[in-house]
């Protein structure tokens, strides 16, 4: 049994400390914190309704390393599981190296200042964490995480060779809104206005964003229309996958989002370079940010499913073979569960499962890893039964 600290209190959060509560056996204590405490009251409450479990809380400004040292050395954590903004993965990583403590995070870091995300940041940490004999697991998701799992799965159990592969992430949920985002709208839109690019043949490939679309039969949710985008999930696979040729992501968007999305841009309002207004200085994102709805309240509003796979073609035998794995989730019964919609909720499993992987021993090793560089059978198992079950589909 293990004490966890879980650093941010939105919707992932929320999720995650719902889900260990569940899990008493491996997570027998859990604190919570947060930059405003009233969020982690709020799930405190939920847990203890849901579950019937207490949780410590507390409030940590996760930019400042110092101040979530001072919390980690008061909490005494086995693990911190970082769910707070991408922008603060390396201060809560400089955090966990000086107390000694293991990390998890479910996106790689961005800088605040440049709509970038890249795995090296991290991976520069490799030999600090592997001195200090630490365990520094990336991208405990769905995509990333149980994307690079599925495809560390079909590389175990189903092909030879991996010579392409497309992740396809599809939500067909309705929240009643004229517009607003599943995760945090600052990431969430730096995300899609962002260049398209994906790996083919040793080289990366840049294109136009949401340039380049395809429509896609998706189980359950029937066609849907899927844009090429960059994903963090890419870089990683591409690296570890051996004998890869092609590897691209890619997500499915309605006319509706695309259309106020379009407009926001044209008007300037997914800008992240500051603008002067009555006096000082603002940041047009983070302005919109304020305005949207928060998609923690999308919860209960929110009807319909979302698709998760990975499309898989190679050889086996010297035969060749294509194959889906995904995950159907649906979002009413992840709210009925844990008071959330699902893609809070596909993020949030993979990363308490991920945690119960490093807890148990299951997963061990000094370093910065991937998720794909661990064996995949224990997570796979775990994943149909803590709420994400998974489905392998033939196809060729």
């Amino acid at each position: 049994m293990s004490k966890v600290l879980i650093i941010g209190a939105g919707g992932v959060g929320s999720v995650v400390v719902h889900k260990c509560a569940q899990v008493p056996e491996v997570f027998s204590e859990i604190c919570l914190a947060s930059r405003t405490l009233s969020r982690c009251e709020n799930i405190q409450k939920s847990v203890k309704e849901r579950t019937g479990r207490d949780i410590e809380i507390a409030r940590v400004d996760a930019d400042n390393v110092a101040e979530t040292v001072a919390l980690i050395k008061r909490v005494q954590p086995k693990l911190v599981l970082n769910l707070a903004l991408p922008y603060q993965d390396l201060h809560i990583m400089d955090a966990c190296l000086e107390t000694g403590v293991d990390y998890l995070d479910t996106a790689n870091y961005e800088p605040p200042d440049e709509a970038k995300f890249c795995y090296k940041w991290q991976w520069d940490y490799q030999s600090r964490f592997k001195e200090k004999g630490l365990m520094a697991l990336l991208g405990s998701g769905f995509d990333p995480g149980v994307t690079n799992v599925y495809c560390a799965h079909a590389a175990k159990h189903h092909f030879d060779e991996i010579h392409y592969v497309d992740i396809l992430d599809a939500n067909a949920g309705d929240h009643g809104h004229p517009f607003a985002t599943n995760f945090n709208p600052e990431i969430n839109i730096r995300e899609v206005t962002a260049k398209g690019k994906y790996w083919e043949n040793g080289t990366w490939v840049e294109t136009a964003p949401l340039s380049i679309k395809q429509s896609y039969d998706f189980p359950v949710l029937g066609p849907k229309n899927a844009y090429l985008m960059y994903h963090e999930e890419l870089e990683s696979l591409a690296k570890n996958i051996k004998g890869l040729k092609r590897i691209r992501f890619w997500m499915t968007f309605s006319d509706n989002y695309l259309k106020h999305l379009e407009v926001l841009q044209n008007v300037g309002m997914t800008g992240i370079e500051p603008v002067m207004f009555e006096g000082r200085e603002i940041i047009p994102l983070q302005f919109l940010k304020a305005l949207l709805p928060d998609p923690a309240s999308l919860g209960p509003r929110t009807k319909g499913k979302t698709c998760i796979g990975c499309e898989v073609e190679g050889l086996k035998d010297g035969k060749p073979k294509k194959m889906f794995i995904y995950n159907v989730c649906d979002h009413e019964e992840c709210y009925r569960e844990v008071g959330s919609q699902a893609i809070s909720y596909t993020t949030g499993v993979p990363a308490m499962i991920g945690a119960m992987m490093m807890l148990t021993g299951k997963w061990r090793g000094a370093g910065v890893f991937n998720m794909e560089e661990l064996d995949p059978d224990p997570f796979m198992e775990k994943l149909n039964i803590h709420g994400l079950p998974w489905v392998e589909k033939v196809l060729a």
